[in-house]
């Protein structure tokens, strides 16, 4: 059974705020009010590094938190970012929200679709190194068999609360899923390609999004108490100014959708910024007691 004090994090990879707008995924668009926010990030390493540092997708002139995070995330890292404020969701004590859940009792389950989730490279073992369990699926078009994963996993937590990240593939380029009926080596959005189209890369990514949410359906019900927060880490060019794909600055990579729902807040033990600071005063004298003399 899932508590209302667990986490659900989703990521589209790629999709764009436009794609989701205008295709309404029935069931994600439940959990909430859409918002337009701004990605941390242009490709997906900086923007998961972003995330898992409390950094969520946000709207910079909003004044609601999480949706602005300035004015209060979802997850902020104690001793850290010395602005907190009273709106912040959760604070955690760990060097990412994945590890201060931990510290807290919670189980954490992830589960990546592109490359950088490979904890077989350097990049990718960084990445995902704090999970209990990691499940990397090798592709981008794997969303069946990360769902039967996260299922075998929650079989065994019991009562415990849990953390739940799922990175999904299918709304990033070629823009296939299982099933579909087009060929999946046809890829209409190349970062230099000659033969793109957007209007293909519109209609496929909308497809593919109608396609994930029907998948999601069960486990957004299994988590239907618990916090849910679902983002894209960035959005892909279409032929804007030139420009195809992402991995660059520019609107249409970093303009993605936003949507959530809060369960219940979990309880944290009281959490100081002077008693992080006396920590983190002790832990550079230890530091430097052990440096060779000069």
């Amino acid at each position: 059974m899932v508590t209302t004090t667990s986490f659900l994090i989703i990521t589209l990879d790629s999709c764009r705020y436009d794609t989701f707008r205008d295709t309404a995924p029935t069931h994600l668009s439940r959990l909430g009010p859409l918002h337009r926010a701004m990605a941390p990030g242009h490709f997906t390493l900086p923007s998961h590094s972003a995330l898992f540092a409390g950094y969520t997708p946000g709207v910079a002139d909003s004044s609601e938190p999480i949706v602005n995070p300035r004015r209060g995330r979802l997850f902020r890292l104690a001793g850290v970012d010395r602005r907190s404020k009273d709106q912040d969701f959760v604070v955690l004590e760990g060097h990412n929200f994945i590890n201060g859940l931990q510290r807290i009792g919670y189980r954490t389950f992830g589960t990546g679709a592109v490359r950088w989730f490979d904890p077989s490279t350097a990049a990718g073992g960084e990445m995902v190194k704090d999970f209990d369990s990691f499940f990397y699926t090798g592709d981008c078009f794997s969303l069946r068999r990360q769902l039967k994963w996260i299922h075998r996993q929650l079989e065994d937590v019991n009562d415990s609360p849990v953390l739940v990240f799922l990175n999904i593939g299918e709304t990033h380029v070629p823009y296939w899923h299982e099933g579909a009926p087009w060929d999946r080596e046809s890829n209409p959005c190349q970062l230099f390609g000659q033969e793109n189209d957007a209007q293909v890369c519109r209609e496929r990514q909308s497809a593919c999004l109608e396609w994930v949410d029907a998948e999601l359906e069960p486990l957004l019900d299994q988590f239907s108490q618990a916090t849910t927060l679902v983002c894209a880490d960035h959005g892909d060019a279409w032929g804007e100014d030139g420009l195809w794909e992402h991995g660059f600055h520019h609107p249409a990579v970093l303009e993605v959708p936003l949507l959530f729902r809060l369960g219940e807040a979990p309880e944290v033990p009281a959490i100081t910024q002077d008693s992080v600071h006396r920590r983190g005063v002790e832990l550079g004298r230890k530091v430097r007691a052990r440096l060779p003399k000069r």
